[in-house]
């Protein structure tokens, strides 16, 4: 996920160049939703992605999508093409490649970062990939990996991850806790944390553990399971993470530098065979979740809506869910509080696996599964009165 996206001039562009690709998928299916505040159009852009994980507006307009399965896709003028040039990736369960995200120099720089799995030291850990896409959007070049997780281990699933660029162009990278529990409380274990590196894999200078004394100096945080959202709030610039509990608990945090996020030791969830975990809901030194649900929703991707599309939004989470196959869009009072949660596309279009803000206020989607769904939500637009339909 993209932090700051750079001056008001590229939104702009950005936001022209997305209409126009959306205008060139005029045939594509539409559906027309009523919610609590608005009415919004869903447009299928694209089908059959092979579970698509992560979604990414470039300028021009085009989009990148992942694939869990291995591959990296460029939709452009209402087609689907295949992004050459990845490093081998271990692609099985819940492994593969998973987040994209741009640099904040990207128009002059060309550099992606990509989160995926790979099989090194005997086993399976999360890596995040630099390269820079060239060709027209056809191939990456000069890919190198930047960050890998330590002590890889044979466990196929709990890998997180997603990324959100900062304003000073450095990374917040998410990393599941393997289903190895207790590692996410071990400071010298990447498991269970979000992890801060510059964009050359460079340790930034304000992290709590830089010696490595206390800490492996990558981790900026710790105590999480399996979070699999990040994003940056771009009106104050607070940093939030959602992530997944077992039976219940799915949390979403505020993650700041050094602090304990209380898994496996607390949650407000049990375990999927009803047992209680750790000792309850709280304890010294542990930090409390901003919002927490209970069933599980099993959240995939986070934004805080900012875009100008839809200005009853304006400040509201948005959180896609693999449960219910949903949106959930919490809203909160003037002190940042959550008060309210309007759930939207309930079991309407699939495994929503990722949401993101295009330039124009749009917002586009794709859902996880083996015919996977690219999909635009716009506002939708009543005709005036005594026009004809087209």
């Amino acid at each position: 996920m993209v932090g700051a996206m750079g001056c008001a001039r590229r939104v702009v562009a950005g936001a022209i160049a997305i209409a126009a690709v959306m205008h060139a998928s005029a045939s594509a299916e539409t559906a027309v939703i009523q919610t609590e505040r608005v009415a919004i159009t869903v447009e299928t852009l694209a089908k059959g992605l092979d579970h698509p994980w992560a979604v990414e507006p470039l300028p021009d307009g085009a989009l990148l999508v992942t694939e869990r399965s291995g591959q990296l896709k460029l939709y452009r003028d209402g087609k689907l093409s295949i992004v050459r040039g990845l490093p081998p990736l271990w692609a099985k369960v819940q492994g593969g490649l998973l987040d994209v995200a741009l640099s904040n120099d990207f128009e002059k720089d060309g550099i992606v970062f990509l989160t995926a799995t790979q099989n090194y030291e005997g086993g399976i850990g999360t890596v995040v990939i630099r390269a820079k896409l060239a060709g027209n959007g056809g191939w990456l070049s000069h890919a190198r990996t930047i960050f890998r997780s330590a002590r890889p281990d044979p466990v196929d699933h709990n890998f997180g991850s997603r990324i959100a660029v900062a304003p000073d162009g450095s990374l917040f990278v998410t990393v599941g806790d393997q289903a190895r529990e207790k590692l996410a409380q071990d400071r010298f274990d990447h498991r269970g944390t979000v992890i801060h590196i510059n964009a050359d894999g460079s340790i930034p200078p304000g992290n709590p553990f830089r010696d490595g004394v206390d800490g492996l100096p990558e981790i900026w945080s710790y105590g999480h399971r399996n979070p699999q959202g990040i994003t940056f709030d771009a009106k104050d610039g607070t940093l939030y993470t959602v992530e997944h509990g077992a039976k219940g608990g799915d949390e979403i945090n505020r993650p700041e530098p050094g602090k304990n996020y209380g898994w496996p030791v607390i949650s407000y969830g049990t375990d999927y065979d009803g047992s209680k975990i750790g000792i309850g809901t709280m304890a010294l030194g542990m930090e409390q979740p901003v919002h927490y649900w209970d069933p599980s929703i099993a959240p995939s991707s986070i934004l805080v809506y900012r875009g100008d599309m839809f200005p009853e939004w304006n400040g509201n989470f948005l959180v896609s869910a693999l449960k219910f196959e949903l949106i959930s869009r919490l809203t909160r009072d003037a002190e940042g509080r959550i008060v309210g949660e309007e759930r939207l596309l309930t079991d309407q279009f699939g495994r929503i696996r990722d949401i993101k803000e295009a330039p124009d206020g749009s917002l586009l989607a794709v859902t996880d599964d083996d015919d996977g769904l690219l999909l635009r939500i716009a506002r939708h637009k009543t005709p005036a009165a005594g026009a004809e339909d087209p």
